[in-house]
């Protein structure tokens, strides 16, 4: 039983595959972040351009 509790302890794969999973959820953060933010940004764009388009031809409706 020592035998086996040693070599867990000094086993690194699982600390590996946590270390790797902390990395993939960050990167995961920062995507959906950016993401958000660019689809924020270009929503405020388009309604911008519907609005200059509304603007622009106001006899047409």
């Amino acid at each position: 039983m020592k035998k086996f509790l040693n070599r867990v302890r000094k086993d690194e794969s699982g600390a590996t595959a946590i270390e790797y999973g902390l990395i993939a959820a960050l990167i995961a953060v920062v995507l959906i972040t950016a993401l958000t933010s660019l689809g924020t940004s270009m929503d405020t764009q388009f309604q911008t351009i519907a609005d200059k388009i509304d603007g622009a031809a106001p006899g047409a409706r």
